[in-house]
């Protein structure tokens, strides 16, 4: 199951990537992304980024490392978490 979740969340962060400027046009702007990402383009390599995140994501679900992933970006707060 998690194969099938895996090419839907790379599919949608295909469709989130290539259609960039239809996301802009349907949301608008983002003001964070204008102010920190550039003047004129900064909206529409936001939602870039966020279709490339979902891509990886997509490709961790896909091959099974999510978890693992998951536990090694949140090992530093976990590790402190645990009693001793």
């Amino acid at each position: 199951m998690h194969i099938i979740w895996g090419l839907i969340f790379i599919a949608i962060g295909a469709l989130i990537t290539m259609k960039s400027e239809a996301m802009l046009n349907a949301f608008g702007r983002i003001e964070f992304f204008e102010r920190h990402l550039g003047a004129s383009g900064g909206t529409r390599l936001g939602y870039k980024l966020i279709g490339f995140f979902v891509i990886f994501i997509g490709m961790l679900v896909l091959t099974n490392m999510i978890g693992g992933f998951i536990m090694w970006a949140l090992s530093p707060i976990l590790k402190y978490s645990q009693p001793i």
